[in-house]
């Protein structure tokens, strides 16, 4: 789209792609804000004005109006299950931005309808019933009315399951089936399984049942991975930091990106980890990854970042607020062992830790490790999540040469968290304040997809006021960070995690490519508003990996979506709901309808002594602080 008064005229050090008239925010104090950059060969070569980029238009530049919008860095989400996602992404339906669960039902009911048989419809994860204006989950009642042939996953943040009688059918659950351990199979009067699945407070059980639906095969794999990688460009992200997690193996489940990175059709920067999957060989596979790779292997679209989230399987405490926290077992001993190695091979790591019973337990071999010169020793590491972590951890965290990487849970999660700990706790959860006060980098992610969205612009507005999805507060302004400070967790914060912090994170010559031209002015916008931030325009190594309104078909071309059937390609993945104002009697309606809904819901419960005969009142989040 070649822009009138940028004549081209260079021969040598032509530009790639060139963007002007942008309100650019940097984020390099030496040169905060610019409104023109160009890009040669992936790397940023100009940050000026028109003046300073038009001696870099040449004949095959490709130059684009920014149309006076805001740039920003590419975003950076320090805590993303990108793989595992990608591998999984066109098979789900999204229910991330839906407002009400009467609209869930009928995106559900509609997507059965076309399902084959032997496919499941699953709804997993980016999403709470704090959202909903109905605040509760669908019956299976609801699901076997939706899709009565058609087995139905639906996955409820690390707390539930609620499958219909298909699912139940299909996945091999009987009234003989015992429950795992950490997990509960909900049962009726009669024995028989009523569709219910509960964390108790182990995940195993929802995970091993979403295993034994159907799995995307070949080329499939490599579609649905482009198409999420596509999803994730739409709300600016240009790189990602994939935590591993659970049925995630190595390296069978990473052989799609790394081939779609051999073949040069990563959209995404890729730092991975690797999370020994087998209770009691966690030694014997991080001795063996070891053998195999080294931290940083790769380039600069795909590379090693370490181990974790988990080293051992013991050493993890499970984030389900519905359950009280997990009481562990004697786990230092072999817990040290993995630690020891991979601090003594140069690797790095990152940790899975909600509560601060488990980050003292830790640090302590820490600590003891540090006796004999392994803390703090050049390696990078971190803890993820957080939520409970105290002063005296974050001190002795600072001390050893750590890192945290925080995410928005509690977005979703809000409700539970409060009910067991009180909003005293949730106002600390997690004291990102404190944590930047010790001078400790401190990246931004969601933890998405089997808990929260992906869309970052959610994970920001959290960061920034407070707020959780259903509009609750939570954390006071003594806990919060303007919106400056959360656009670094989310950009150069996430470089420094994977040492890229001289390439990556910021706009200045020398860096890579890697921006976004947003929908919306971040700084100035009204801040409900950033939760429906997108990105308009998407470049990451100069190519321009997304283009939406005035830009629409400048980006690459992608296969159609695979199977036809997909939710995806109907649905498309993360529902961007009106914003505040502008269908605001129709918005009224529709939540109106919710409502209704969910006060006859109520009564029916009454009326069969399931619940009050008066309906509870709601957790007023102006009296929670």
């Amino acid at each position: 789209m070649l822009v009138g008064g940028l004549v081209p005229r260079a021969t040598n050090n032509a530009a790639d792609l060139v963007v002007r008239n942008a309100k650019i925010h940097t984020g390099d104090p030496v040169r905060p804000q610019a409104e023109a950059i160009a890009i040669r060969d992936g790397v940023i070569t100009v940050v000026g004005d028109d003046s300073d980029v038009a001696s870099h238009v040449g004949p095959a530049t490709k130059v684009v109006d920014a149309l006076g919008r805001r740039m920003v860095p590419g975003l950076n989400d320090s805590h993303l299950h990108v793989i595992r996602g990608g591998l999984n992404y066109v098979l789900e339906l999204r229910w991330d931005g839906v407002p009400t669960l009467r609209h869930g039902l009928a995106m559900l009911r509609e997507q059965a309808a076309r399902t084959p048989k032997g496919q499941w419809v699953r709804v997993v994860g980016g999403w709470s019933v704090e959202q909903f204006a109905e605040r509760r989950l669908p019956t299976v009642a609801e699901l076997n009315a939706a899709a009565p042939d058609t087995p139905v996953f639906v996955l409820h943040l690390y707390q539930s399951a609620v499958l219909n009688r298909a699912a139940l059918k299909a996945a091999g659950i009987t009234r003989d089936t015992p429950d795992p351990k950490g997990g509960q199979i909900v049962r009726g009067r009669d024995g028989e399984p009523t569709g219910m699945l509960l964390a108790a407070p182990s995940a195993l059980i929802l995970y091993s049942t979403l295993a034994k639906a159907p799995v995307l095969e070949g080329e499939d794999k490599k579609t649905s991975t482009r198409h999420y990688l596509r999803e994730l460009n739409r709300f600016g992200l240009t790189s990602a930091i994939d935590a591993a997690g659970g049925f995630q193996n190595f390296p069978d489940n990473y052989s799609t990106v790394a081939e779609l990175a051999k073949a040069g059709q990563l959209s995404l920067r890729i730092a991975y980890h690797l999370f020994p999957q087998t209770v009691g060989q966690e030694i014997d596979d991080l001795t063996r990854w070891i053998e195999m790779v080294r931290p940083e292997d790769g380039d600069e679209w795909l590379r090693l970042n370490g181990a974790g989230e988990n080293l051992t399987w013991a050493a993890a405490d499970f984030e389900n607020f519905a359950e009280p926290r997990p009481e562990l077992g004697e786990y230092e001993a072999e817990f040290e062992k993995a630690v020891r190695l991979l601090m003594e091979n140069g690797w790095g790591f990152r940790l899975h830790a909600t509560y601060d019973e488990t980050i003292r337990r830790d640090l302590t071999v820490f600590e003891k490790l540090a006796a004999d010169g392994l803390f703090p020793a050049g390696n990078r590491w971190l803890f993820d999540h957080a939520e409970t972590v105290s002063a005296d951890s974050l001190d002795r965290i600072a001390a050893l040469g750590g890192a945290m990487s925080v995410q928005n849970r509690l977005s979703f999660q809000a409700e539970a968290f409060v009910r067991r700990y009180g909003p005293g706790a949730a106002a600390d959860a997690p004291p990102i304040r404190a944590m930047l006060e010790r001078g400790l980098t401190v990246g931004g992610g969601t933890d998405a997809t089997r808990v929260s969205s992906y869309n970052p612009w959610v994970a920001l507005h959290w960061l920034v006021s407070g707020r959780n999805v259903g509009d609750l507060v939570l954390r006071p302004r003594s806990n919060r960070v303007d919106r400056q400070t959360a656009l670094t967790m989310f950009t150069r914060a996430g470089a420094e995690l994977t040492g890229e912090e001289d390439v990556k994170g910021v706009l200045r010559p020398g860096c890579y490519g890697d921006l976004a031209v947003l929908s919306d002015d971040y700084f100035t916008v009204p801040e409900p508003e950033i939760a429906h931030i997108e990105s308009l325009l998407t470049v990451t190594g100069g190519r321009i990996v997304y283009a939406a309104g005035e830009y629409e078909g400048l980006d690459e071309e992608l296969p159609p979506v695979s199977p036809e059937w997909s939710p995806v390609a109907h649905f498309g993945g993360y529902q961007a709901t009106p914003r505040t104002g502008l269908t605001g009697a129709r918005q009224a309606e529709l939540l109106g309808q919710a409502v209704a809904e969910s006060e006859q819901h109520r009564q029916w419960r009454a009326r069969r002594g399931l619940a009050p005969e008066t309906a509870s009142t709601f957790f007023d989040p102006c009296f929670s602080l």
